[in-house]
């Protein structure tokens, strides 16, 4: 690994480690990685292979427990995913986007990192042995199909990749994992649906969710595999079988089967309680999104101020799936308060396509063309997941700076919370 940055006062400055130098073993062991590297550092004696000035050489090292180098690494190599799934959002990108926008992350260490969903394909036995030496706890796996047949037309991998062995391995040596299904209308539902969940239930409990989630189809689909939309009544019907299904394969204290929060807004129907998801953590994959945050707002509203000092206008910008329900749940709450004045935007995705309805898929352009025919007032509030995971820039590479420039207003990220923009707004 190659070190970036060496930290003042440290202790690979008291070795002399530079920028350049490579730290190849850590007690004879490989350190390919930042996760080899924690791992490796909690031995309090150390000998440390490295590569110093372009020569080899051997260091010694005590330390304690929690001390580590005090060094900054490249950023490692990220592994893409052997698949090309017919349903992969890769490939219904537009041309000329940034060159992050085309990868297929399939890296088990971004799954265990960050809850990213991987494949498990190019996964051998080596990295398999990898996971479970080193606890990494839980991982999330994109399951979508488990027929033999059809998950090779499905992934356009050329060959049975072993999925179910690969669970069984991770699983019998103690990995808890998450999984999810991509549903197709027509496609990989009804029997090929019942037949993946029967596959993968005798994993359970350390196996221990599976979410369905509604395939995302954007306009940008030339010379891929025709696939339906989730329609409003698809949507009903999978709903009303999630509890036979759900039946048939039961959980303890979290159901093994999820819907994702779509599922419920598209046939427009009740949320489950939130106390349903209170034992897993799958917000990131949309489960339990929506009825925890209106949980968290309920909880908020009430220590929400009475009046501001001075009056001010928000527009407050979503996607389209969310709009109805921040227009009945959210809006009443945030316009009782006193000099408070704020009107919901739903933005229709023109860049993917109107079928795209999510908040985190609106582009920059987007929200300025629709916002310069309006009055916009005072601030413009979006969710922060709009912006890459560094928190630059939207899906066309418009700052917040940029948008800001075009429409002659502040914007401003919400957090899954109102709490800060209403304390920001008394403070101005």
């Amino acid at each position: 690994m190659k070190i970036n940055k060496v930290l003042p006062d440290s202790l690979a400055e008291t070795i002399g480690l530079q920028p350049g130098d490579r730290l190849l073993k850590i007690n004879g062991k490989r350190v390919i990685d930042e996760i080899d590297y924690k791992f490796r550092m909690t031995e309090e004696h150390l000998i440390l292979d490295m590569e110093i000035n372009g020569k080899l050489d051997r260091v010694e090292v005590e330390k304690e427990y929690d001390d580590d180098l005090g060094v900054k690494f490249e950023e490692m190599k990220i592994r893409e995913c052997a698949n090309r799934c017919v349903f992969c959002f890769v490939d219904q990108n537009p041309p000329n986007m940034r060159d992050g926008m085309y990868f297929r992350d399939g890296d088990y260490r971004l799954s265990y990192l960050h809850g990213h969903y991987i494949t498990l394909t190019n996964m051998g036995q080596n990295e398999l042995n990898r996971i479970v030496t080193q606890c990494m706890s839980p991982l999330y796996i994109s399951v979508h199909v488990t027929e033999p047949e059809l998950r090779q037309k499905l992934s356009l991998y050329k060959r049975d990749d072993g999925i179910l062995k690969k669970l069984r391995f991770l699983t019998e040596n103690g990995i808890e994992l998450h999984t999810q299904i991509v549903l197709m209308p027509t496609i990989n539902d009804k029997k090929y649906l019942l037949g993946t969940l029967s596959d993968i239930y005798p994993f359970y409990p350390v196996l221990k969710t599976c979410t369905i989630v509604p395939v995302g189809l954007t306009k940008y689909r030339q010379g891929l595999m025709d696939i339906p939309i989730v329609s409003k009544q698809y949507a009903k019907q999978m709903l009303e079988k999630l509890t036979d299904i759900q039946k048939e394969f039961p959980g303890k204290k979290t159901p093994f089967v999820l819907c994702s929060d779509e599922w419920y807004i598209l046939a427009d129907v009740p949320f489950p309680n939130v106390d349903e998801y209170k034992d897993v953590d799958l917000v990131e994959n949309g489960v339990g999104q929506v009825p925890q945050f209106l949980t968290r707002f309920y909880s908020e509203a009430l220590h929400f101020p009475k009046h501001l000092k001075k009056p001010f206008q928000i527009t407050l910008i979503t996607g389209t799936l969310i709009g109805d329900i921040f227009t009945s749940e959210v809006l009443p709450v945030l316009n009782k308060i006193h000099n408070l004045h704020v009107n919901i935007i739903p933005i229709k995705n023109k860049f993917y396509g109107e079928s795209v309805t999510v908040s985190g898929l609106l582009t920059g352009r987007d929200i300025v063309t629709k916002l310069k025919k309006l009055k916009i007032g005072d601030e413009i509030w979006i969710s922060h997941r709009i912006l890459n995971d560094d928190g630059v820039c939207t899906l066309d590479n418009m700052t917040l700076k940029d948008i800001e420039a075009e429409l002659q207003c502040p914007v401003k990220l919400g957090e899954d919370s109102f709490k800060e923009l209403l304390e920001d707004l008394n403070n101005v």
